[in-house]
């Protein structure tokens, strides 16, 4: 397995690209939220930046634009393509991002969808599969695969989204953070659930939420809930060899301290 982190496509992107490479990581998840910067210009930018520091693009995760609550009281109706307010636009969006993701050539396009509803007889449930298979056959189109960030939903919701979808071009970013801190998983119970899937892994830890509006709280990597030494294990049950890509979702000194810190606790891990 191959460490990295995550980096935010913008005016120093570049920069950061080259601060992964200083902290001795092999990849990153390049981040998108401005479709501003979507251009052929930050695509020469980027690849300009991996091929100097010989850094991998292990996926692209994008955005969308519009209101976005990460809580329970305003998150069903504002977060990813479930909201039908949202909905076409962001799908134009993400279009716009697989097809910004394929000049960089990179196969692995990661989102979040939103909370998935979880009772599949249900208008709503058909509405939101049809929506995706969009999402996912444009991505197909452009030889990639789509990704589900986990978090949002249970594990078995998420599995039976993607056979529903069923377009054969479907996986996971798992994030063992955002299944406690959205209180739907125990992370290493999941991946026996969808481990096959997996395609993606952020280092990441957290611990379930405790007020009813709110998220649980992140936490830096081993003091949190996540058992990273059964979780790894289990990743390479199911055959996982790819990157974990480690996020820290503070600002500053702090998070590059912690960030170095999880290089350190994976790499123990890993070569234990």
């Amino acid at each position: 397995m191959k460490l990295g982190t995550m980096v935010s496509l913008g005016e120093n992107v570049v920069e950061k690209i080259k601060d992964v490479k200083k902290f001795g990581l092999e990849s990153f998840q390049l981040c998108c939220w401005n479709f501003d910067f979507m251009t052929d210009e930050y695509v020469e930018k980027v690849l300009s930046a991996t091929k100097e520091t010989g850094l991998e693009i292990s996926a692209v995760w994008c955005g969308w634009s519009g209101e976005a609550q990460w809580n329970f009281a305003r998150g069903y109706n504002t977060l990813g393509i479930v909201p039908t307010y949202f909905r076409a636009q962001r799908i134009s969006e993400l279009k716009k991002g697989s097809d910004f993701a394929k000049k960089l050539g990179v196969e692995d396009f990661i989102t979040h969808m939103g909370f998935l509803p979880e009772n599949p007889d249900t208008d709503e449930f058909r509405a939101v599969v049809i929506a995706i298979r969009d999402i996912a056959e444009y991505c197909k189109a452009n030889g990639q695969y789509l990704l589900f960030e986990t978090g949002q939903e249970t594990p078995i919701t998420l599995k039976r989204t993607i056979l529903e979808v069923g377009t054969g071009n479907l996986g996971i970013n798992l994030d063992p953070a955002n299944l406690l801190l959205y209180g739907k998983a125990n992370p290493c119970d999941a991946v026996d659930i969808f481990g096959d899937y997996v395609r993606g892994v952020h280092g990441k830890d957290g611990e379930y939420p405790t007020d009813p509006k709110y998220l649980g709280e992140e936490k830096k990597i081993g003091d949190g809930r996540a058992n990273f030494p059964v979780l790894i294990r289990k990743l390479k049950e199911h055959g996982y060899n790819g990157s974990i890509t480690i996020e820290r979702e503070i600002d500053g000194d702090k998070q590059i301290e912690d960030i170095l810190y999880a290089k350190k606790f994976l790499e123990d891990i890993i070569n234990g």
